[in-house]
């Protein structure tokens, strides 16, 4: 099946964006591989003020639950992507793609769709067998989690 062009996204919206490793391979190798991901990511956030309702890493991905006109979402995501790469390729002396594809980009159409959205991405390593609850894995955050916490 064929992907729709950003193009017929509105400029403004919730996003679920994922992102998978080539060939399905791990992009997390350890702990710090994790951290390092994650420090760009909040710099991009802080940087760009996007709106982030939920993330998860996984071994071979991740998910990401953002508000935020779309532009600056693919501005993002490009920058985190790219440099996480290059941190990657040079802690273990490799070249060439980490990241399979371009991100995978749906629209959250409303409330409830973003309740089941963040559901599906916090449930990821249960589904996967990495853990038996969402909140026993580390790699994974949401502000409706954090807000409850505070």
């Amino acid at each position: 099946m064929t992907r729709l062009p950003r193009s017929t996204f509105p400029e403004y919206g919730v996003w679920h964006a994922t992102t998978r490793g080539v060939e399905r391979r791990k992009v997390f190798l350890d702990r710090d591989d994790g951290r390092e991901f994650l420090a760009q990511l909040w710099r991009a956030v802080d940087r760009l003020q996007l709106d982030v309702d939920a993330l998860c890493l996984m071994p071979n991905h991740y998910h990401f639950v953002v508000e935020c006109p779309r532009e600056l979402l693919s501005r993002a995501l490009h920058r985190v992507n790219g440099r996480y790469a290059e941190a990657f390729n040079a802690k273990y002396r490799r070249s060439g793609h980490l990241w399979g594809d371009r991100f995978a980009l749906w629209q959250v159409r409303d409330d409830e769709h973003l309740e089941a959205t963040r559901a599906y991405v916090l449930a990821n390593p249960v589904r996967a067998g990495l853990c038996s609850s969402p909140n026993d894995w580390p790699w994974s955050w949401s502000s409706k989690r954090a807000a409850r916490r505070a």
